[in-house]
Parts: C-alpha cells; structure tokens; sequence
C-alpha cells in the first residue's frame, strides 16, 4: 500500500500540475530559444514545491510562471555568456532591498532580467557601445577613441541602441524577438 499523500503533495497535484500544458505552451512562444524546455518545467516545478513546503504560495500559477519565466531567463543568459561578457559595473545597478516583500524583490529581479536579455538583442557593436556609455558613463569621445570609431558612429550606436530597447521593452512587446 502506498505511503498516504501530503498536502503539499495534494495541493501540487490540484493547483500545479494541471498548468503543465500552458506553461510548456507559454515557454515554447516566449523562449524559442531554450532548447532544454523539460529541464526548465521540471526545475520550475521543483522550486515552487520547495516553496511551498516552507511557506504558503498564494496565486500558485503566477508563482509557477514567474518561477519558470526565470528560470527561461538564467537559461538564456548562460547560453549568450560566451558572446557577452557580464559588464564590469553590474554592481552597480540596483539591489532590490532586503527589507521589500517578496512581490517587489520579484519585480525588480525580473525587470533586471527583461533588461539584461533586451541588452543581450543588440548587435555586438551596438551593445559594446551602450555598455560603454549607459552603463560605465564614458563620454561619447573615450568611446570612439577606445573603438577606434567616430563620435558620429558612437552617437548613432547609442540613439539606435536606445530605440532597440526602447521597443523590446516596450509593454507587450517582451518574448516577442527582435523589435
């Protein structure tokens, strides 16, 4: 005779797995690009178990894809390492503070996320630039001269750069690819 089910067991069973073919059809839409979509449903359903476990979960299918929207993302962005180095002043963006509740502590990672991945769309020269010049805040001059490019080609990167992410985050407009 099998052991008795626990009601954590029971609410995963009534609140999660009936997602499963939404969350696969969403991740499929949003992510094209993830390959291992198993792997990703799979730890997403192992997080929000464990959340569950040690606390109450209140709007479980938010929480289960918030959980694998990250998750899409952490992929992603492990997957584009090798043609984008983290920047050097990623210290330097926002922490969400420790004291915020869980809503905003999600919020923010997940705005850093969307703006990581709309950074991670630019073509390489265009992200080298905004890099340099939003992010480090070297002047248009330093830029052009460390690329061995004009300030006219530095200041199109950035006004193109602006609009690209300007598009990409647009509301809407996120998973959607390319602007």
């Amino acid at each position: 005779m099998p052991p008795p089910e626990t009601e954590t067991a029971r609410w995963f069973r009534a609140e999660i797995q009936p997602h499963d073919a939404q969350l696969r059809a969403y991740l499929r839409g949003s992510f094209p690009a993830v390959r291992d979509l198993d792997d990703v449903v799979q730890e997403s359903y192992l997080r929000v178990w464990r959340a569950r476990a040690s606390r109450p979960v209140d709007s479980a299918r938010a929480f289960l894809y918030t959980v694998a929207r990250h998750l899409a993302f952490d992929w992603l962005r492990r997957e584009r390492a090798a043609l984008f180095a983290e920047p050097p002043a990623a210290g330097l963006w926002s922490v969400p503070d420790e004291r915020s509740g869980v809503i905003e502590t999600v919020c923010a990672r997940e705005d850093l996320a969307l703006l990581a991945a709309a950074l991670l769309a630019l073509p390489p020269r265009c992200r080298e630039v905004m890099m340099l010049r939003q992010v480090e805040g070297l002047p248009q001059r330093e830029i052009a001269r460390r690329l061995g490019i004009s300030e006219l080609t530095v200041q199109t990167h950035v006004v193109n750069g602006l609009r690209r992410l300007e598009a990409r985050l647009r509301p809407g407009s996120v998973g959607k690819g390319r602007p």
